[in-house]
């Protein structure tokens, strides 16, 4: 399946001037409405807004990525907006957002259409395909655009070789739909102009993806968790770790790697509160019977 099945010609819209952040939010869940991906504006709006208050999906460089999942969405869909001029987005960077694109998915959404959104965000991470998706002229460019950027990645994307890496990591963000997958390819690519080798499990919506192995972990010296929502880490108990927020991952993965060069990688010490609920259930009924 390709990112462009999720993404209708009557979801696009190019070169539009909202005023602020809440009227963008407003024309991107519209284009859904249009398309007829979404049974409940109102409901897909406050998903949407619950997300930016836990933090604001403007990245950097001129890209904001709201997203929502809810089962007022019908199918999962993407819109696609355009904003030359920009708009106060509460960007990270504090820069207008140019290139909008909200990803919306239901509840139980398939694994193939998290994966595929997952992979529209990584690429969005890439400057050169942001510009010619916003310097577009009409949304079968942007639909071309994007796959032939899909289908030139998949030519050029090296497999992960497990089992291999000294540094291993977690990412995970509140929905799981963009942040979670933009963090493990800044945590890669940065790391390959390292020369260092990295293994990053991702939290996403619909499940974990690239779970790390048990002989992964073993063989780990340092751990990242990037993570803005709690995530299973008992599992790295006596490993040297760093924990930040996924937004940092995204934006500063260089300083995670120089914190583990200069030694400030603390050992982890697990607790119960670390384990997940499965585990302590296990436990529970495990105690009662023995």
């Amino acid at each position: 399946m390709k990112i462009t099945n999720f993404i209708s010609k009557k979801s696009i819209a190019l070169d539009v001037h909202p005023s602020d952040k809440h009227e963008a939010i407003d024309m991107l869940i519209d284009l859904l409405m249009t398309a007829g991906a979404i049974r409940d504006r109102e409901a897909v709006r406050r998903d949407v807004l619950a997300r930016e208050a836990q933090g604001s999906t403007g990245l950097s460089d001129g890209l904001a990525t709201p997203h929502a999942q809810d089962a007022a969405v019908k199918k999962a869909a993407i819109s696609i907006m355009t904003v030359p001029e920009g708009v106060n987005f509460d960007s990270i960077d504090g820069k207008p957002a140019r290139l909008l694109v909200l990803l919306a998915a239901p509840l139980k959404a398939g694994d193939a259409a998290m994966t595929e959104m997952g992979r529209l965000a990584v690429l969005l991470m890439d400057g050169d395909f942001r510009e010619s998706l916003i310097r577009a002229k009409s949304a079968e460019e942007i639909l071309k655009i994007i796959d032939e950027k899909e289908a030139a990645r998949a030519k050029s994307e090296v497999p992960e070789i497990s089992g291999e890496s000294r540094i291993i990591a977690v990412t995970a963000c509140p929905t799981g739909i963009s942040s979670s997958f933009m963090a493990r390819e800044a945590l890669k690519n940065c790391a390959a102009k390292l020369g260092l080798n990295i293994r990053v499990e991702v939290y996403g919506a619909a499940g974990v993806y690239h779970s790390l192995t048990e002989e992964e972990i073993k063989n780990a010296d340092v751990v990242i968790v990037a993570a803005s929502k709690k995530v299973p880490i008992s599992r790295f108990d006596g490993k040297k770790m760093i924990q930040t927020a996924v937004g940092t991952a995204i934006r500063k993965p260089e300083q995670l790697f120089e914190r583990i060069k200069a030694g400030q990688a603390q050992v982890f010490h697990a607790t119960e509160d670390d384990e997940p609920i499965s585990s302590k259930i296990f436990k529970k009924i495990k105690s009662i019977f023995s």
